[in-house]
């Protein structure tokens, strides 16, 4: 198997060269945050399963804390060595599903917004079930970011075969923004 290949923003990797048999892969995410006297930003990663107009299939296709997995199972939160770890068994990904939205949004604290200028050292990555690393795209955040939600990447089809870009997209209007978008009620 060959090296891991670090992304930059906006490239995309074949996963069919990365791995002998395209099956489950493990969306890693990691951060380092400030630290502060105050509240503590909390981040939270999640996973928008889309059809081929970019939107939701439904509302309980954003995988995130309140919803561990998608109604087919095949995208689902795992315990694992990053912060937070998203398995996405791509053999069971339903014909209709186009890509998955992978977003880390900061929690909303009422006693204190917080924006992604806290945070430091943010990455996503890719690995197979073993934990081998295939693709890692480091997130560059602009110093005094007002972003509060960010599209860290995404795991599409392209012409009947996996791919993964990197993108780092923020958004300044946090979850509400992103699932305005996606085409999500929350």
């Amino acid at each position: 198997m060959s090296p891991s290949i670090n992304l930059q923003q906006g490239a995309n990797a074949s996963l069919g060269e990365l791995m002998p048999v395209v099956g489950t892969v493990v969306v890693g995410f990691g951060w380092r945050l400030i630290e502060s006297n105050g509240p503590v930003t909390e981040l939270v990663p999640s996973a928008i399963v889309c059809d081929a107009d970019g939107k939701a299939l439904s509302d309980e296709h954003l995988v995130f804390f309140n919803q561990l997995a998608a109604p087919d199972g095949a995208v689902r939160f795992v315990d694992g060595g990053d912060e937070e770890q998203i398995e996405v068994d791509l053999a069971a990904v339903p014909e209709r599903v186009d890509k998955i939205v992978f977003v880390v949004y900061i929690d909303p604290d009422l006693r204190k917004p917080s924006t992604y200028s806290s945070v430091r050292s943010a990455y996503f990555r890719l690995t197979d079930r073993s934990g081998t690393e295939l693709v890692r795209h480091d997130i560059v955040i602009a110093s005094g970011s007002q972003s509060t939600a960010m599209i860290f990447g995404e795991v599409y089809r392209h012409r009947g075969a996996w791919k993964v870009r990197a993108v780092g997209q923020g958004y300044s209007t946090g979850l509400k923004g992103v699932a305005a978008d996606f085409g999500v009620e929350i």
